[in-house]
């Protein structure tokens, strides 16, 4: 039988029986709880700004931060709740860029100021007073937490600045009342290329729509339309008293002229525009609120910045021709085109005729207010404002921006009605204005649910069944996408 080990004797497991070696285990210990200790204060930093410096005795500083945060926190449940009530209130804070930059600066303040209480944790947690491998797992800890939150804050301050950039491309004008109800908006496309943005408009609709449901009915213009007046007392009317009747004077050229005559127009930025406007006052009948004119190349860039468009395409769609070689086809099917196959789709004439075309565009139209969501719009809301400053140009007045916002909200909700003026109900050449007028107000009239005079319960004219141009219809019939009560089933 081996005798007890001596107090003084070396253990039979080593010196751990040692003072030495009890107080290496207690200062092991201790370097252990000051580790957990420094971790705590940097993870109390991040759940409670503030609350890490109130704990280690650095009271003023700590209740400043809590302070800070509570009114943080209260303004953001606040708001909340105050555009869950009211989601009007949320947009029109969106389109303000007082707002948007007051929120902006908080935002970078935030970044700053809770870096700062990360460093200031890390410091309270004694990093020298830990070993080699808890100081390097400090480091690490702290590096990602202060470039985590502040790198998440400062992007989302740079996400606030480009959407604040871009309520500023947008007029401080005046806003205008509706007119019966309704705002008219005249959407323009302008023509592509080196040197003719606005010289000439590629395609004019007007959208007309319900001031308080967001329905709308869009009235397409043919470019080719000839022989019309201008709205009374304006200053295209004033220059053709007996209307737009000169030889090779199509709707299309109104811009053009009023460019090359641009002092008529006084201060006027865009007299081509104004004159157009003039136009469709007097041909349709409306009074025009406000216009949109998107550079072609900006269309393209909008479809991709989205992530392209779903279309029924019914026949074979060629990609260039008319002056050009066609280099491809868009084929028949449902499919999802970029922004260049849905331009063309738009846009394509070989083979076809303006009409047809005309009927694709309200097609693409409809397909996009449809399928771009507000998911969508802050997915891709970087490379939307990318695409659209410098290429959309209008008169909206910011005040007006969330108005118009709430409206295609709620136009999402509910069928799209098209009335165009185009053969076989409108000869483009010698126009029956009162006839064209008379139609618009009945498209207006259906859109809002009012009888038209027709007999009770009778029954839509079937569509024809057969295609042209890869619209549903022909020139001589009638394309269904150009007058149609949902034009979401007529595409």
């Amino acid at each position: 039988m081996q005798p007890d080990t001596s107090p003084g004797s070396p253990s039979r497991h080593g010196d751990s029986g040692t003072p030495g070696a009890a107080a290496g285990r207690t200062s092991d210990r201790a370097a252990k709880v000051r580790f957990r200790r420094a971790l705590a204060l940097m993870l109390m930093t991040l759940v409670l700004p503030g609350s890490a410096q109130l704990v280690a005795g650095r009271r003023e500083v700590g209740r400043l931060a809590l302070r800070v945060t509570a009114v943080v926190v209260g303004a953001v449940l606040v708001g909340a709740l105050l555009f869950w009530l009211w989601p009007g209130l949320a947009l029109r804070f969106g389109t303000s860029p007082f707002w948007l930059n007051l929120l902006r600066f908080g935002l970078m303040l935030l970044a700053v100021g809770w870096a700062a209480l990360f460093v200031d944790a890390w410091r309270i947690g004694q990093p020298l007073s830990l070993v080699r491998r808890q100081r390097l797992t400090m480091v690490g800890v702290n590096g990602f937490l202060v470039f985590g939150v502040a790198g998440v804050l400062l992007f989302s301050a740079h996400l606030v600045t480009v959407h604040r950039d871009f309520m500023l491309t947008f007029s401080d004008g005046p806003a205008q009342d509706a007119s019966h109800g309704r705002y008219n908006v005249l959407l323009l496309g302008g023509d592509s290329g080196v040197d003719r943005w606005g010289l000439r408009t590629d395609s004019m609709t007007v959208a007309s729509i319900d001031a308080d449901t967001g329905r709308t009915v869009l009235v397409g213009l043919p470019r080719n339309l000839q022989n019309f007046e201008f709205a009374k007392d304006s200053v295209m009317a004033e220059q053709f008293p007996d209307g737009f009747n000169c030889p090779d004077c199509y709707l299309n050229g109104v811009s053009t002229w009023a460019q090359d005559n641009a002092e008529l127009f006084g201060k006027s930025k865009n007299p081509g525009v104004d004159a157009t406007v003039e136009a469709i006052e007097g041909i349709t009948g409306l009074d025009i609120h406000y216009w949109a004119m998107v550079d072609l190349q900006g269309f393209e860039d909008l479809v991709d910045a989205v992530g392209g468009v779903e279309l029924n395409v019914r026949d074979r769609i060629p990609v260039g021709g008319l002056g050009s070689d066609v280099t491809g086809y868009i084929e028949p099917g449902q499919r999802k085109l970029n922004g260049h196959d849905a331009l063309w789709f738009a846009r394509a004439r070989e083979g076809s005729d303006d009409y047809s075309r005309m009927a694709r565009q309200k097609c693409v139209m409809s397909a996009m207010a449809a399928q771009i969501s507000p998911a969508t719009l802050v997915q891709h809301y970087k490379d939307i404002t990318r695409a659209t400053s410098g290429l959309i140009e209008t008169n909206l007045p910011r005040s007006q921006f969330a108005t118009f916002v709430e409206l295609a909200m709620k136009a999402k909700d509910q069928k799209m009605s098209t009335v165009s003026l185009v053969p076989p109900a409108i000869n483009t050449a010698d126009p029956d204005l009162a006839k064209i007028r008379a139609m618009v107000q009945k498209g207006i009239d259906k859109a809002e649910g009012k009888s038209t005079g027709g007999a009770k319960g009778a029954k839509q004219a079937e569509k024809p069944a057969v295609t042209s141009g890869g619209s549903l219809g022909t020139r001589d019939q009638g394309y269904a996408a150009n007058q149609a009560d949902d034009l979401t089933a007529a595409c």
